[in-house]
C-alpha cells in the first residue's frame, strides 16, 4: 500500500476528535457497546487489530501509543492517560474520577480542567493519532511482522531488545514505532580527575540496579514531588511505593519515613538548611539492589519557581558521602555505591552543566578523602551526558 492510499483510508481529525470526546465520558469499557467508526478505522488502519470483531482492543491499543506519543512524562500524555482510563488500576473508573486525576496533574480543579486543559488534552491525542496513521503499517514479512526478521532497511537494532524507558523498536499488534528516549545508556571511567573516574548512566535513576544508594534532589521543606510528575523525586517515590497485588499504593514509603524524620527533629513545615541528606528505606527499589534513598535538600521555593545555590550541592554532596561512610558497615557486605543525580537542573533551574561541574568538583574532593567508593551520575538525555563527558 502506498503512503498516498494509506492516508487516503484514514479519518479526518473532526472525525476522531468527535469520537474521542463521545468515550471520555463512558470510558474504555463503552468500546464494545457502541461503535466508534473513525476509531475503529484508525486502529485497522494502524495494524492494531483486523476487524469489528477485536476493534475495542485494538482502538485501546492505538490510544495507548498515541499517548506514548505524547509522553509518558509529559503533562499532556499523563491528563491523557487519566482522561481516557489508560492506567492499569483506572480503567473502569467512574468519569469524574478520571478527570479529578488528569486535573491533579496540571494543579488545578476538575471544572478549570474541564473548561481550559481537557479540550487540548483530547485535541492533541486526535493529533497524536493521526501522527501514528501517517507511518504506514509494516508489509508481511518486514519488521513487525508476526515471527518475522528485520529486513534489509530495517534500520539498527538494540541488541538486547526493548527497553522499559527507551527509544526502543517495540511490536504491538503487529506495528512498529519509535517512542520515547533512547535506550539507557552507560559510560563506564568518565574521569573525576587524574586518579578517579565515575560511572555516568543515562538512564531514568528508577531504573538503574545494583547501586545501593541512589540520590534524591528535594526542596528544603522535604516535600517530595507528586508520583505523576516528571522529577528524579517524583520517579523515586512511585518506583519505591509498595503495591497491592491490584496494583494501588499501600505503602508510599519515601514520602512516609521524610515525614517521620521532620516529625522526630521538629521541623514539620519548616525548612531545613539547604544541603542537609535525610536516609530512608528504598521501599519496593529493594527488588533492583537499591539499599537507602538519600534525601538532599537544594531547592528553596521562590513563588512559583525554585532557587538552587550552587555551594547547597557541595555541601549535599560532602553530606551525602558523611552518611553513607556512617552507614557503610551496617550492611552486609558493606556500602559501596552512590549515584548522584543533576542536582538542581530540574525545576531548581540550574544549568545541567553547572550542575554537573559542582558535582564533579564536591565527588573529586570525597574521593580524594576515601577512593573505595564507586560512584554514579546518571542524566536523561544523550546531550545531557556528552555535556557533562566533556566537562
Amino acid at each position: 500500500m502506498s503512503q498516498e492510499s494509506f492516508a487516503s483510508n484514514s479519518p479526518t481529525y473532526d472525525q476522531l476528535l468527535e469520537e474521542l470526546k463521545g468515550i471520555r465520558r463512558p470510558g474504555l469499557p463503552d468500546l464494545r457497546r457502541t461503535d466508534r467508526p473513525a476509531l475503529r478505522a484508525a486502529a485497522v488502519a494502524g495494524g492494531f487489530c483486523d476487524g469489528s470483531d477485536d476493534a475495542p482492543a485494538g482502538i485501546e491499543a492505538l490510544l495507548r501509543e498515541a499517548v506514548r506519543r505524547l509522553g509518558e512524562r509529559d503533562l499532556l500524555g499523563q491528563a491523557a492517560a487519566h482522561t481516557f482510563g489508560l492506567l492499569p488500576d483506572r480503567r473502569g473508573a467512574p468519569a469524574h474520577d478520571r478527570r479529578k486525576m488528569a486535573a491533579a496533574v496540571y494543579g488545578v480543579t476538575p471544572e478549570r480542567f474541564r473548561k481550559q486543559q481537557e479540550p487540548q488534552v483530547i485535541q492533541q491525542l486526535a493529533e497524536a493519532v493521526l501522527t501514528i496513521l501517517r507511518e504506514p503499517p509494516p508489509l508481511p514479512g518486514r519488521p513487525g511482522s508476526a515471527g518475522q526478521s528485520p529486513g534489509p532497511g530495517a534500520g539498527p537494532q538494540p541488541s538486547g531488545g526493548p527497553s522499559a524507558t527507551g527509544q526502543s523498536t517495540i511490536a504491538r499488534s503487529g506495528r512498529v514505532g519509535r517512542v520515547g528516549q533512547e535506550p539507557p545508556l552507560r559510560v563506564d571511567s568518565v574521569p573525576v580527575d587524574a586518579r578517579s573516574t565515575f560511572t555516568l548512566h543515562v538512564s531514568p535513576i528508577e531504573l538503574l540496579r545494583d547501586i545501593e544508594v541512589l540520590v534524591s534532589s528535594e526542596n528544603i521543606y522535604l516535600e517530595m514531588s507528586k508520583t505523576f510528575r516528571p522529577t528524579v523525586s517524583g520517579a523515586l517515590r512511585l518506583a519505591a511505593a509498595v503495591r497491592d497485588p491490584a496494583g494501588e499504593i499501600v505503602d508510599d514509603v519515601l514520602a512516609r519515613e521524610l515525614a517521620g524524620w521532620l516529625r522526630a527533629h521538629g521541623r514539620p513545615g519548616l525548612p531545613v538548611r539547604p544541603g542537609t541528606v535525610v536516609p530512608t528505606a528504598p521501599g519496593a527499589l529493594t527488588a533492583r539492589g537499591v539499599r537507602r534513598i538519600y534525601h538532599a535538600a537544594v531547592a528553596t521555593p521562590r513563588d512559583d519557581t525554585y532557587e538552587v545555590r550552587p555551594e547547597s550541592i557541595a555541601r549535599a554532596v560532602s553530606a551525602c558521602f558523611a552518611l553513607a561512610r556512617a552507614e557503610r558497615d551496617r550492611y552486609e557486605p558493606a556500602l559501596s555505591s552512590i549515584c548522584f543525580p543533576l542536582l538542581g537542573a530540574g525545576r531548581g533551574g540550574l544549568a545541567p552543566a553547572v550542575s554537573a561541574t559542582w558535582l564533579r568538583w564536591a565527588i573529586r574532593d570525597e574521593l580524594a578523602r576515601d577512593s573505595r567508593w564507586r560512584v554514579h551520575l546518571v542524566v536523561r538525555s544523550r546531550e545531557i551526558a556528552e555535556a557533562v563527558g566533556a566537562l
